[in-house]
């Protein structure tokens, strides 16, 4: 019997009353499922805690829905549309390129070409199944080539160019190296003969095509699935040129790394136009007459060092004359682009919620969630979701793309049916903790395709435990049982309308783990905060690594992992600053705003095989701060929760007054004696020594602080993604629970903060 799977998107993450979200829905073996809409309530499936919880909105809307399969045309390129034909040549032609081919003996690949498989038609400029450059030509029934006598080396820079007289049928195939000390993955002391030309005579005459003009791949069609994008390239590309003649051996050696002849050029795409102060787009401009713009399809990476980086400069804006590298990989999508399968408009009233379209056919069931916020707040509580790290992990298989996954996570993955199709047949893309087929780290991630962990009841193969999102539930779980009156809101919401959103609330509550964000929205935290508001820091390892996002286009997130951090993998030399912003990707700490400065604590250790309980720490008891405790008895508080059994570890942060924690911040909690799972941080390493692992290591922690900010704003810290996870144990009855409590009690009053008439005069302690 065919194996029944559903899944799918919404266009947008979150919604108000009367606006409308969509879903894209993809079925494998079935044309009609049941869905409704219901309100997510808590994630975490564990035993120990409340299980998951749901609840059907009642509405018109559910019901039977028509579905289909959807298919994902995988793979980014470049597309030139063509109205006038300029490129549908048949007769005598020539073109070159600049490439970087990171896995030439992956099979056929294409480089430039009109090139249509279904129809055997067209010319493509390639690499053929055993890494040599190939030039194919097709007359609709047949194909005829010319191959190179020597391989190209992976990870190497060639100049590649072919020519074809039709009348003779002569062809010439030619290619060079360019290596210098900095360009590539070997240097010029390897004894490696690069060059080849060769001649032929080719039999056929070429048919054109009706596929677009593409770089980095061809066309092709199926009789379900319709047209996609076949023989994908992996690497880079940089200028480009077509002529309508054939041009010499000695014409074609000559335009290495010259401007291209004018004699006959049909198109001539300069990848180095385009830099502006806020970063590059899709567009390819074509300087020659006809304007023959390329369009990016499935976000090429651009700001990429080209054939001639000089290894001088590290940002593009200095040299962007060295930085025409366009990178293109066989595994990528931003965008499924499928058709709407349903729609949705958010009725008037409807309760500010992380919402799903739960969609059933017989035993298979997917939730594709989004967030419905306050048309006018009203509430003084905001929690809000960290939809930019949502997007960092978006279907994320560390356990198999990150070499020491297992030795990080101190025990064996435990992999669902689900993951272990997913690692098979990664069709949705991957997260940026992933690395495309060629090796290279995922640097952009998107709203628009599923995020198959991005699911209530989702646990993390890797650690065994919830992770992101549905241990996000059980804060506003937690919120709802003790019958605060809150809404809710993303980063995306943060992001459009900055402090327009927060000022109308008296706390943020964030998750547990909000570990990406862009300058913009520290900005606004950070105003936020000064100008009198009270953040509740729910999480660890937050504010951690920089973004963007491309002006409006909120659905598409960049990151470029530095030469600092706890990452999996770092961008290649030139190669950190962010093509849609223009700023240096990495860490925040390396950028001088480390997290710290913003809520008192900072990244300092990961670890995954148990969690822990905090004890208090003397600035606890001082009477500025010893109300957050009342209710709870004892020194150790946190000795339990649905994540592997302490409300400190996962990931945690520390205290530092060197890395800018306000001089007048209470430490007022501490976790230590962690195992040797727990390392200190990449960050905080000089030199490597004995002692750095957490049964020796001081700086492997979790610490609880708190302090006040100008105009009677006040920030509470964690310092543990665990935390979250024991506020629904024992029924939500626990001390992590009365402690969040009585902080979000003073946090949502408004006026003074407790304790604010006391000093650090010692009447004020014990």
């Amino acid at each position: 019997m065919a194996q029944v799977s559903v899944t799918g998107y919404t266009d947008k993450p979150s919604v108000v009353e009367g606006e409308t979200v969509s879903f894209y829905v993809t079925a494998d073996n079935a044309t009609e499922a049941q869905v409704d809409i219901v309100r997510l309530i808590h994630g975490d499936e564990n035993p120990e805690g409340p299980g998951f919880i749901e609840e059907v909105v009642s509405s018109d809307f559910s019901g039977v829905k028509q579905v289909k399969k959807q298919f994902v045309d995988l793979g980014n390129a470049i597309r030139v549309p063509d109205s006038s034909g300029k490129l549908a040549l048949t007769d005598s032609l020539t073109i070159a390129t600049y490439v970087y081919a990171t896995t030439p003996e992956k099979g056929r690949q294409v480089l430039l070409g009109k090139f249509s498989l279904h129809e055997t038609a067209g010319y493509a400029l390639g690499i053929d199944h055993a890494g040599r450059l190939a030039f194919w030509i097709a007359d609709g029934s047949d194909t005829d080539e010319i191959v190179s006598q020597v391989p190209m080396a992976h990870h190497t820079w060639y100049f590649v160019a072919a020519s074809f007289d039709a009348k003779s049928g002569k062809a010439v195939l030619h290619q060079e190296a360019i290596v210098n000390p900095y360009n590539g993955r070997l240097g010029r002391v390897a004894p490696f003969d690069h060059l080849s030309s060769v001649e032929q005579s080719l039999k056929l005459k070429i048919k054109s095509a009706t596929t677009d003009f593409m770089w980095a791949a061809a066309g092709n069609s199926a009789t379900v699935r319709g047209a996609f994008k076949d023989l994908l390239f992996n690497g880079k590309i940089d200028r480009s040129y077509v002529w309508n003649r054939a041009l010499s051996l000695a014409e074609i050696k000559s335009q290495c790394g010259q401007s291209p002849i004018a004699d006959g050029l049909v198109a001539g795409w300069d990848t180095t136009i385009g830099y502006g102060e806020n970063g590059i787009d899709d567009i390819v401009v074509d300087v020659s007459a006809n304007q023959l713009n390329g369009i990016g399809v499935q976000r090429p990476i651009r700001a990429m060092t080209g054939y001639n980086w000089s290894g001088k400069h590290d940002d593009w804006r200095v040299a962007p004359q060295e930085y025409g590298g366009i990178s293109f990989h066989e595994d990528s999508v931003v965008d499924c682009q499928w058709d709407v399968t349903f729609s949705w408009t958010i009725p008037e009233g409807l309760k500010s919620a992380a919402y799903a379209a739960r969609i059933r056919i017989g035993e298979a069931e997917d939730h594709i969630p989004f967030f419905v916020r306050a048309a006018k707040p009203k509430a003084r509580i905001l929690y809000l979701f960290p939809t930019s790290s949502y997007l960092a992990y978006a279907n994320e298989m560390i356990v198999h793309h990150v070499p020491v996954a297992q030795a990080i996570g101190s025990h064996p993955a435990v992999l669902t049916k689900t993951e272990a199709d997913y690692f098979q047949d990664p069709k949705y893309g991957r997260s940026t903790y992933d690395h495309y087929t060629d090796g290279e780290g995922v640097c952009y991630t998107s709203w628009l395709r599923p995020i198959l962990n991005m699911r209530p009841k989702w646990r993390s193969s890797a650690i065994g435990t919830t992770w992101q999102f549905p241990r996000d539930l059980s804060a506003t779980a937690w919120l709802e049982h003790q019958g605060y009156d809150f809404e809710v809101a993303t980063d995306h919401d943060l992001m459009r309308d900055g402090l327009d959103l927060l000022k109308n609330y008296s706390v943020i509550l964030t998750g547990s783990h909000p570990e990406y964000w862009n300058e913009f929205g520290l900005n606004v935290m950070e105003e936020y905060i000064s100008t009198g508001g009270r953040l509740m820091y729910m999480g660890g390892n937050g504010f951690y690594w920089v973004i963007s996002y491309r002006d409006g286009e909120p659905e598409i997130m960049e990151v470029r992992k530095g030469e600092a951090g706890m990452r999996a993998w770092q961008a290649e030399p030139g190669e950190y600053y962010h093509a849609t912003s223009a700023e240096r990707g990495g860490i925040w700490r390396n950028r001088g705003r480390a997290p710290q400065k913003l809520t008192g604590v900072g990244f300092t250790t990961q670890g995954f095989d148990a969690c822990h309980p905090y004890f208090r720490m003397p600035d606890s008891y001082h009477k500025s701060v010893s109300w957050i405790f009342d209710g709870v008895e004892g020194e150790k508080f946190g000795d339990h929760g649905l994540a592997l059994g302490g409300a400190a570890g996962l990931e945690t942060e520390r205290y530092d007054l060197l890395l800018g924690t306000p001089p007048h911040t209470k430490l007022l909690g501490s976790s230590t004696n962690w195992s040797d799972n727990y390392p200190g941080v990449h960050e905080d390493i000089m030199f490597h020594h004995p002692g750095l692992l957490g049964t020796q290591n001081p700086a492997v922690r979790a610490d609880m602080t708190y302090f006040t900010a100008g105009n009677n704003g006040a920030v509470f810290s964690t310092g543990s993604i665990a935390w979250t996870s024991s506020l629904p144990s024992f029924g939500y009855e626990n001390d992590v629970s009365r402690i969040t409590k009585n902080i979000l009690d003073a946090f949502s009053k408004p006026g003074e903060l407790p304790g604010g008439a006391w000093t650090e005069d010692e009447k004020s302690w014990r």
